[in-house]
């Protein structure tokens, strides 16, 4: 889209060169060609290191955009970009895309979908009612079994196992409230990625990053029921049991586990070797290696044990 016309969609002056927007991202990620946002004045630092063609911004930060990159100044910028969003939302499916490619030994039941751009590698298995969206990429020898979704554009990698009914790159829970109350949705224009040599259990749900990527990382095993939200980093070799729940934009390290029922806020980074009991409830980041955590509010497993059996002697004395 031309800048212009972006300006005029989200209501912001605009009095500057006027050239080609080819994509919306972050302010760390996105080119010359892109255009970002700014919703909060903690990114600061981030507007001033920026490569961004174009910045959406309100008028507290916008005297902190470089020079030689565009200001659009509106009222509420994260509104903006949550409206701005659809027009750089991709079609669902592409009828320009090419026929679906599919290695050599691969199955495919005739109840399953497979949509234009897609590109299946050898040896699979794919079950009945499985839908595979445009220009999804699976590498070899990967079991996807009946009812699995994966939208468009994620990737799955080579010996990959996904139980039934599973979802990789649905949108992430995003939106932007105006004055009157009303929810506006945040286009999720990024994609999901499974690495290699990792299991998802079934009804379990990866959902697709706003901008760039959710990522789960080798080696990952993660259990029936889990919810991992859109920008989500999962580190090699962790296990995410039953019913856990990562909120967006969380980076977890290595070798996390986290215990049924457990969960993150978001935006929180979990350092490598991390154990989070079952019921666990994460609210800061963990910057120690190798710690065992337990309740909620968050406490070393060894304390929360000491405070259950004191909390147990005063009921009994009681």
């Amino acid at each position: 889209m031309n800048l212009k016309d972006i300006a005029k969609i989200i209501n912001s002056n605009f009095d500057g060169k006027n050239f080609e927007i080819t994509k919306m991202n972050t302010l760390h990620d996105a080119t010359k060609s892109e255009i970002s946002f700014v919703a909060n004045s903690k990114y600061i630092k981030e507007i001033q290191t920026s490569n961004a063609g174009a910045i959406i911004v309100d008028k507290e930060t916008k005297e902190f955009v470089p020079s030689g990159c565009v200001v659009l100044e509106v009222e509420n910028p994260y509104l903006s970009m949550a409206i701005l969003s659809k027009y750089f939302a991709p079609p669902i499916e592409d009828k320009m895309l090419p026929e679906p490619i599919i290695g050599e030994d691969t199955t495919i039941s005739p109840k399953a979908e497979i949509a234009r751009g897609a590109v299946i590698g050898k040896d699979c298995t794919i079950m009945a009612h499985v839908y595979i969206g445009a220009n999804v990429v699976i590498g070899d020898n990967t079991i996807i079994y009946p009812s699995v979704t994966i939208y468009r554009d994620c990737k799955v990698g080579n010996n990959c196992i996904l139980h039934a009914n599973t979802t990789i790159g649905s949108d992430g829970f995003g939106f932007a409230t105006n004055k009157q109350g009303e929810h506006i949705k945040i286009y999720q224009n990024g994609n999901a990625q499974i690495e290699d040599n990792v299991e998802i259990g079934s009804s379990t749900t990866i959902d697709r990053a706003v901008f760039g990527t959710t990522l789960i990382k080798y080696g990952v095993r993660i259990d029936n029921l889990v919810q991992v939200g859109h920008n989500c980093i999962i580190g090699e070799h962790s296990v995410l049991v039953a019913q856990s729940g990562i909120s967006g934009s969380t980076t977890m390290g290595r070798n996390v586990v986290m215990g049924g029922q457990s969960a993150t806020s978001g935006h929180l980074s979990i350092a490598p070797f991390t154990t989070m009991a079952a019921r666990s409830g994460v609210t800061k980041s963990i910057k120690e290696s190798g710690l065992t955590f337990a309740g909620f509010p968050l406490m070393e497993h060894r304390m929360w044990l000491k405070l259950q059996g004191k909390i147990a002697r005063l009921v009994k004395q009681n």
